[in-house]
């Protein structure tokens, strides 16, 4: 991964059904902390987005996987990013 992505892939236990709400609580918190938009796409993985920054959740069967994307602005804030959605991992898909 470069400096301007972000990838973490977390294996969990949850039923689709449970991970589907997990996905959208990690998306809410995200969306609390950095004011994003997010949406279920047609591709079944939940799109957010921001000014500078873009991502998906992609859910498998027990497996969560967040890619996201930062423009040039919030590169360096990538190190606190990515240990907030580990943080959001841990508590939604526990």
């Amino acid at each position: 991964t470069s400096m301007s992505e972000i990838v973490i892939t977390r294996k969990h236990r949850l039923t689709a059904k449970k991970a589907r709400a997990a996905a959208e609580l990690v998306a809410a918190d995200l969306r609390q902390e950095y004011n994003l938009n997010f949406a279920w796409g047609e591709d079944g993985a939940l799109h957010f987005d921001r000014s500078g920054l873009h991502g998906r959740l992609t859910l498998a069967k027990g497996e969560a996987t967040v890619q996201v994307h930062l423009g040039f602005l919030l590169r360096p804030f990538r190190g606190s990013l990515e240990r907030e959605i580990h943080e959001y991992f841990d508590q939604r898909f526990a």
